[in-house]
This record gives C-alpha cells, structure tokens and sequence, in this order.
C-alpha cells in the first residue's frame, strides 16, 4: 500500500467529536508503552504524523488519521500505566469502550502487544473485550526485532496458550526498526476493509 496522503483529522474524547462521515476504521490499542504511534508511523512511512513520547500515557484522546481519504487509524489511550490517577484510568476506559462498542465505523481492531513478554492480565481483557463484542481483530506483536527470530516460534506459542487462541493465525510480529511484519498488516487491513492496493 502506498501511502500518499495521511494527516491528523482530530483528537476526540466523546463520540459528538468523531468524525462524521462513514470512512471505514481501523483502532489500535495496546498498553501505554507498547508503541501504537510508532506502529502507525511505521506503516505509512511518515517520522512523525503520530505523536510518539517517552513518557507513557501521553495519548489521553481517541486521534483520527486519515489515510489516502479512503479509511482512518484511530489510536486510542493506551492502558495500564501506573503514573496516572485512578480516575485518569478509569475515564480513558470508558471513552475506548465507548468507542469500540458503538461506533459503526470502526471495523478491524488491532491489538498491539510486546513480542518479548507474556500478555498482561489488560492484554488478555482486551482480547476477551473484542470477542464479546465480536469484532475483527488481530494482534500485533511488537518489538519483535528484539528476539532473535529462531525464537519467535517459542514466543507465538507463548500468546496462543496464554490468549487461549486455536492458531498463531491472528499473531503478526512486527519491527517498527527492521520493518518486519509491514506487508502483512497492510495485507489485512486491504482484505478487511476491501481496499485497492495503490
């Protein structure tokens, strides 16, 4: 996929801010320092359309990027980091919750995830939240350029149990540095969403 048009639409925090027209979407959610932005910057080939920070728990709104006027990412406050207050916490859950559970736009979730270690007790909530809901999803497992890639059958067994998944079929590794895992993921998101590849 050739990516010659990307652009911030906007930062949303409650659904009369969403964008209004029906462009399919594709959400993105992860723990705090797992990489969402880097991931979108990543495959649309662009250093910094995405907001990354070293500092977890900086993306505190939904934010839109347009891609090509044909579909939009929608990367969503990332959870589990500890620095924020409880009430912080408890807000971004139920604005991503809103969101993934009623807007119709949204098509295809991915669920990013650090390769190098087991999924927390939120990964696993998250998974089991989008097959309640019954949403397309895949997983994401980044960071995959810091295992050595004889290892990476151990660590695709790993999720599968942990995740209770009847295949490896939904894990995809990716390398925001090595480019690893890029050509799937756009493979997905052409199938899902029907896109022409251009």
């Amino acid at each position: 996929m050739h990516v010659h048009d990307a652009e911030l639409v906007i930062s949303a925090v409650n659904p009369s801010q969403y964008p209004q027209d029906q462009l399919p979407e594709v959400a993105l959610a992860g723990r705090s320092n797992v990489g969402k932005s880097s991931f979108i910057n990543s495959l649309i080939a662009r250093k910094n359309l995405a907001r990354t920070s070293s500092q977890p728990g900086k993306t505190q709104t939904l934010n839109f990027y347009a891609i090509n006027q044909a579909f939009r990412f929608v990367d969503v406050p990332g959870y589990g980091y500890a620095r924020v207050s409880k009430d912080f916490r408890l807000a971004w859950s139920k604005m991503i919750e809103k969101y993934l559970s009623q807007r119709e736009n949204m098509e295809l979730l991915f669920l990013l995830m650090d390769m190098r270690h087991e999924p927390t007790r939120l990964d696993r909530e998250m998974k089991d939240f989008a097959e309640n809901l019954d949403l397309p999803y895949a997983i994401v497992l980044t960071k995959a350029d810091k295992i050595k890639p004889a290892s990476w059958n151990k660590h695709l067994s790993m999720y599968k149990k942990a995740l209770e998944l009847p295949s490896v079929d939904a894990l995809f590794p990716y390398s925001v540095t090595k480019g690893y895992g890029k050509e799937e993921i756009w493979d997905v998101i052409s199938s899902v969403l029907q896109l022409k590849n251009e």
